[in-house]
């Protein structure tokens, strides 16, 4: 299909204007729950497919600021609505849930007006960019009570985590200090992570560029800006953002852990030097009110080590990566025994824990409390690392300091 200018899409594609802001239906267990998605690019397909194969489950609309991207949503759910605003998207009182998946500086504008719209919401991860935006989400989400908010950190749903838990209730691990986790890949010469190739028609015709910046700062149109905003840090946290909020996620639910009392980050962009700003390289180190120290190191050079997280107790490890283990410590558990983790993890099991949750009001497996934790925690480490020096959390002000 050839490609179709933005002019195209705002005078010809179907706009659903519903004359209002939706207030919601109620939804039985029975219901079909009809889904919008905003952000239809890798990820945001990724998780629409998900969100389809899940019964009761229909796609009924798609927003993204590219067109060819409306175009290609196409092949999802060939009747949808597509809109270039994703505001037309939310005031169709149709539409009981959305998924956003946008670059992260984006996530508080549309994850507040998604609530202030009478949506469900699945936010992809990191929830929130900065502490503020974390702070505006919550004012829209303490207004929105009712309405079920899912964190795309899909750890929080595996098998692991009730294995996880059942280690620790059972006394097996003792006295936690430090969790030790890391995060490392490798790409062929030559082909950067992260890196997207730059089409002929990404073009100040085809892309809503003053939608992508937000309230980031103002730019000249810049296509590699736009379809690799995860090397700026005007509109990503790097991998911190990408990944170690997964890691950070998964104990932070198992172990309830509080945002971080102090945090440092170092590091450098050692290897990739094709115009990104965040580091290929770097150490968190977090110190948490819990007496716990949370390190993770990440690299994008080597994948031999891969990616896995070690909670460390007087009394036993629990050993995580694609299967969770625990080991005894001898010296305080000398008849203790080796276990592997029993419990499976469901297909598409985070998508489907929200859909469930819509149907039945339970509260999700990331709720928003869980993923506020999680972004402050992240945006600690950007900030340690962008300002050079240890950044620490004043909880009376919940501020960054």
């Amino acid at each position: 299909m050839p490609t179709q200018t933005r002019r195209y899409f705002i005078g010809n594609v179907a706009t659903g204007l519903a004359g209002g802001l939706a207030t919601g239906r109620a939804l039985g267990a029975n219901d079909r729950v009809r889904v919008g998605v905003i952000g239809i690019g890798d990820r945001g397909t990724q998780i629409a497919r998900e969100a389809a194969s899940v019964p009761n489950t229909d796609l009924v609309a798609f927003a993204d600021i590219y067109t060819r991207r409306l175009e290609d949503s196409k092949r999802l759910a060939a009747d949808a609505k597509t809109y270039l605003d994703y505001r037309h998207l939310l005031e169709d009182k149709s539409i009981d849930a959305v998924l956003i998946a946008t670059p992260q500086h984006l996530h508080a504008e549309c994850f507040t007006a998604a609530l202030d719209a009478g949506k469900h919401v699945y936010q992809e991860k990191t929830m929130a960019f900065t502490v503020d935006h974390a702070k505006q989400m919550r004012a829209a989400r303490l207004k929105a009570p009712r309405k079920t908010v899912q964190i795309g950190h899909q750890y929080c749903s595996s098998g692991h985590v009730s294995d996880a838990q059942n280690y620790l209730a059972a006394g097996l691990v003792g006295k936690v200090t430090a969790i030790h986790s890391h995060m490392f890949r490798n790409t062929p010469h030559g082909k950067a992570q992260w890196a997207r190739p730059v089409f002929p028609d990404m073009t100040a015709e085809n892309v809503l560029w003053k939608s992508f910046l937000g309230a980031a700062p103002d730019r000249d149109f810049d296509a590699n800006r736009y379809i690799n905003w995860r090397f700026f840090w005007d509109y990503s946290g790097g991998n911190v953002y990408e990944n170690m909020c997964h890691q950070t996620s998964f104990w932070y639910k198992v172990l309830d852990l509080k945002i971080p009392t102090a945090v440092n980050m170092t590091g450098g962009l050692y290897l990739w030097k094709d115009g990104r700003e965040v580091p290929d390289t770097m150490n968190v180190s977090m110190e948490h009110p819990e007496e716990l120290l949370f390190t993770w190191d990440s690299g994008f050079g080597n994948s031999e080590l891969g990616s896995t997280e070690d909670v460390l107790g007087t009394d036993g490890t629990i050993s995580r990566s694609q299967q969770i283990r625990y080991l005894p410590q001898k010296v305080n558990r000398p008849d203790g025994r080796e276990m592997l983790g029993q419990t499976p993890t469901q297909p598409q099991a985070h998508m489907r824990n929200f859909l469930d949750c819509i149907r039945s009001g339970k509260e999700t497996n990331c709720p928003f409390e869980l993923g506020f934790r999680v972004s402050v925690a992240c945006r600690m480490a950007v900030e340690s690392y962008r300002q050079q020096r240890t950044v620490r959390w004043d909880a009376v002000r919940e501020e960054i300091v």
